[in-house]
């Protein structure tokens, strides 16, 4: 059984926190799960170092903590563990833009389970930043603004993008198939949150436009909220070893991948978690406008 005493080591003063004394492979135990959920609540990612998980046990691993989901809405997983998706950089999968995972759909993930495979000897770290006190940053005149919008969310361009013109061919590969079923779902701009009824901003790269407004304003609030979001106080770092598993709660937070290795080998595998539909300070949800989530979300009716 894992144990029910853990070791929770901060990293970053607004987010992220090392959790050591856990071995994700055994079986743990209900108090080791609720030491890890509160732990994800209070810093909304968590990292264990060192780790010898593989897919069927990052697959059970995300079982105590929730429903896993397919692999993706439109990219295939796994060809034996459907659930798991190879987020691979030679195949053209490295997300170096600032995004909250799967938001394209009605109900976007509670959260994701990222294990690293292989890791490039130096860069390929992954950043996560705080969207909750990205929101409390706002000036009180700017939370109620952003209260009151909505946001268009769709997966109809290629956010994993990468400048490197080795990689183009993978990546316009990659893009037809992350392309190849059209979402769109409108988001409230600030979600409540389910478990703290902390209020986060619900934006990232697939958040392209404001309802009702048009292309300039919605691009320079979309800008003005953004810069609140990456501000490096809010933000943690994490290289990454082999074995490494991180974890974090999607709703709450954003994440992107930093593309300085070179062709060197980077692969991570990622499972997700059946999430709630989003609800906005006013009580409106989140709408879907285009794409089926149900393949993906198999257990969310």
């Amino acid at each position: 059984m894992g144990k029910s005493e853990i070791e929770v080591h901060v990293i970053a003063g607004r987010i992220g926190a090392e959790i050591r004394g856990v071995d994700l492979a055994a079986p743990l135990d209900d108090a080791v799960v609720a030491s890890v959920r509160a732990a994800l609540l209070r810093w909304k990612v968590v990292f264990f170092r060192d780790q010898r998980l593989d897919a069927d046990g990052q697959i059970a691993l995300g079982g105590r903590f929730g429903v896993p989901t397919g692999a993706h809405p439109t990219v295939p997983g796994l060809r034996e563990h459907p659930e798991v998706l190879d987020v691979d950089a030679r195949g053209g999968n490295i997300a170096v833009q600032w995004h909250t995972d799967v938001t394209f759909i009605d109900r976007p993930p509670l959260g994701s389970i990222l294990r690293a495979v292989v890791v490039p000897p130096v860069g390929g770290d992954t950043l996560w930043a705080n969207t909750v006190a990205a929101y409390e940053d706002l000036p009180a005149d700017l939370q109620r603004l952003a209260e009151s919008l909505q946001a268009v969310h769709t997966n109809q361009f290629d956010y994993a993008e990468v400048r490197d013109e080795r990689r183009s061919q993978a990546l316009r590969e990659y893009a037809k198939v992350f392309e190849s079923e059209r979402y769109e779902t409108h988001h409230p701009v600030v979600r409540v949150h389910p478990e703290t009824g902390e209020r986060a901003l619900l934006l990232g790269g697939f958040a392209r436009s404001l309802v009702g407004l048009s292309a300039p304003d919605s691009s320079g609030l979309l800008s003005l909220f953004r810069r609140h979001v990456e501000r490096p106080e809010n933000t943690v770092r994490w290289r990454w070893r082999p074995g490494d598993v991180a974890f974090w709660d999607n709703r709450a937070t954003q994440h992107r991948a930093i593309a300085d290795f070179g062709s060197a080998a980077r692969r991570l595998q990622r499972v997700t978690l059946v999430g709630d539909l989003p609800i906005g300070v006013d009580g409106r949800s989140s709408k879907s406008l285009a794409g089926d989530s149900a393949r993906y979300n198999r257990e969310a009716a």
